[in-house]
């Protein structure tokens, strides 16, 4: 089928051809409900309880904590970041599952200033996710340099001799917009600074190959796409030639070269795992492995092409039904992460209207309403359905309801 489908015949067309169907069974989704949020809180996979469940009551229930060394508790981390590297384009032991994306951040921004004592600027993009304009911040204050913050156009310009460090998202949490890595990185590199790219909204999103764009640091979280669960395991990369220059400033025991040796001293371990902090959680990290075994087994480059055709049938739906709404995401697919904005005036009552109706997407201030496109358990037929509820919101008015207005969803 070519063009954009124009009938539900043609849509349900598109789901029955899709290579990507299979994995929809692999979730456990609500029955009525059409979930747009992945982006924010992936899906439930279905392997995830038995497998915490065997964790709980086999591991820790019998081996006790035997389990460290018995069920090899103690390279989870290691074992869970190498898997993620290879969803990155990178190797393993460049990346480590541990803490979440604040803190991993505050540990890769600490370190990396370190190595740029005399340069004073840490650069970023205002609008950027505020928990990394806000880690960058207080970081900044208390190794004295300076928070640079400007407008995404305006980023080449800021880029100089007194960068220590830029802080980006890869993929924009609101517009979807998705930097140049490559461009960005060798921007970077030609004043003597380094990137560290936010991964939040690309892993298991869009394709990566973090060698190929010369990106040496990195963090991201486990619960969007890799549906490793609420507040699961993030994870932190660190290019090899990198991984013995830098030194965490949260310096836990788990980090340690020796850390069963119980030194006053620190001595950083050798490789990533000096970016450890403190005990692992082992039943989080049970729930991301859950998570990232469904997408290794998924190609990245047919869950990208998916994805930019959901949001092409979204948009093109989205102006013939919904017109008083703005596609607030870039219309090119180069430029672009994997979910979908739109701007309305109303649009945080709206989406508590659409929400009630059994169509889950989000809110973002002060205008967006925000849907993600997770090709591993989304239909077409998912996207026409929440244009249609929405079209029949909008017509009926029914958004102007009192209730809308007084609830305040955290999503």
């Amino acid at each position: 089928m070519t063009g954009t489908p124009t009938t539900l015949a043609d849509v349900r067309a598109l789901d029955a051809s899709d290579s990507l169907a299979r994995f929809r069974g692999q979730f456990a989704l609500p029955e009525g409900v059409v979930y747009l949020d992945g982006n924010s809180l992936g899906a439930l996979p279905r392997s995830a309880p038995s497998r915490i469940a065997a964790v709980v009551e086999n591991e820790w229930g019998q081996s006790l904590i035997r389990s460290w060394n018995d069920h090899d508790w103690i390279g989870a981390p290691a074992r869970i970041g190498d898997k993620i590297a290879s969803l990155m384009g990178v190797k393993a032991g460049e990346v480590i599952a541990a803490d979440s994306t604040s803190v991993n951040l505050f540990k890769l921004l600490g370190a990396l200033v370190r190595l740029s004592p005399g340069r004073s600027d840490i650069v970023t993009e205002t609008g950027n996710f505020p928990t990394d304009l806000h880690v960058a911040e207080g970081l900044a204050d208390l190794f004295g340099k300076r928070l640079v913050a400007v407008a995404t156009e305006a980023l080449p310009d800021a880029i100089g001799t007194n960068t220590a460090a830029l802080v980006l998202s890869h993929v924009h949490y609101r517009s979807a917009y998705r930097h140049d890595m490559k461009a960005m990185t060798a921007r970077a590199r030609d004043a003597g600074a380094r990137v560290i790219w936010d991964l939040s909204h690309s892993i298991g999103a869009v394709p990566l190959d973090l060698y190929a764009d010369g990106a040496e640091l990195a963090i991201g979280c486990g619960y969007k796409y890799l549906n490793g669960g609420p507040g699961a395991p993030a994870f932190l990369y660190v290019a090899h030639h990198l991984q013995a220059e830098m030194v965490s400033p949260i310096r836990g025991w788990m980090g340690h070269a020796a850390p069963f040796e119980f030194k006053d001293e620190y001595t950083p371990a050798q490789g990533i795992e000096r970016f450890l902090a403190g005990t692992p959680p082992i039943l989080g990290l049970a729930g991301l492995e859950a998570g990232v075994d469904i997408m290794l087994a998924a190609d990245q480059q047919a869950l990208f092409g998916k994805a930019q055709r959901m949001f092409a049938l979204f948009a093109a739906l989205m102006a013939e039904r919904c017109p008083e709404f703005r596609l607030a995401s870039p219309s090119s697919a180069a430029e672009r992460g994997s979910h979908i904005s739109f701007a309305h005036p109303e649009a945080r009552v709206i989406m508590n209207a659409l929400i009630a109706r059994g169509v889950i997407g989000d809110f973002r201030a002060p205008d967006v309403v925000r849907f993600g496109l997770t090709p591993l358990y989304l239909r077409y037929e998912d996207v026409w359905d929440a244009v249609d509820a929405l079209a029949a919101i909008m017509a009926s008015g029914a958004w102007r309801s009192p209730e809308y207005a007084r609830l305040g969803r955290v999503t």
